[in-house]
């Protein structure tokens, strides 16, 4: 009897531990536990042309989260904008435009994106790369984001605010 009862309780034991990590993996993004999604480690970017304007070429980069991440809220331009070609650093510092308040969601299924704008008519340099701080409506998340595609820059690139869409 007592044997009978030790193996009841292994097997209740592994079942609960095979149980535990699937649980904690099905946890819904707004349970509170998930991690967010605006941390640089938690979300994914990707650089894409954008349409052009009078004067200007335009990148858009686009943000995404994977499913099990907490949803969280960005707002302005991200800080410390930089641009990287095949590694090395560009001397391009951008400079921001339009409305730095207007608050946005994002989180798994609800992508953001923001744009850069070159201008055409000045000298061009080739990068691959950029990196950015994103800002929340009361300050910056920690950490460094990157996102990756073909583009080129140029002193008078600026840097609009994220917004919400892909």
């Amino acid at each position: 009897m007592r044997n009978h009862r030790k193996t009841a309780a292994v097997a209740l034991a592994a079942l609960l531990l095979a149980a535990a990590p699937s649980a904690a993996l099905a946890a819904p993004a707004d349970s509170g536990t998930a991690p967010s999604a605006c941390r640089p480690a938690n979300h994914l970017a990707k650089v894409t042309p954008g349409p052009a304007s009078a004067g200007h070429h335009h990148y858009r980069v686009t943000l995404t989260a994977p499913r099990g991440y907490a949803s969280c809220v960005l707002a302005g331009s991200p800080a410390d904008v930089r641009f990287s070609g095949h590694g090395d650093r560009t001397r391009i510092t951008p400079g921001e435009y339009g409305d730095q308040r207007t608050a946005v969601t994002f989180g798994p299924g609800r992508p953001v994106h923001f744009d850069i704008q070159v201008p055409s008519d000045a000298r061009q340099v080739a990068a691959d790369e950029v990196s950015f701080t994103l800002r929340t409506p009361g300050g910056r998340i920690p950490g460094t984001s990157f996102a990756e595609g073909s583009l080129r820059v140029a002193a008078g690139t600026l840097v609009g605010p994220v917004r919400q869409g892909s």
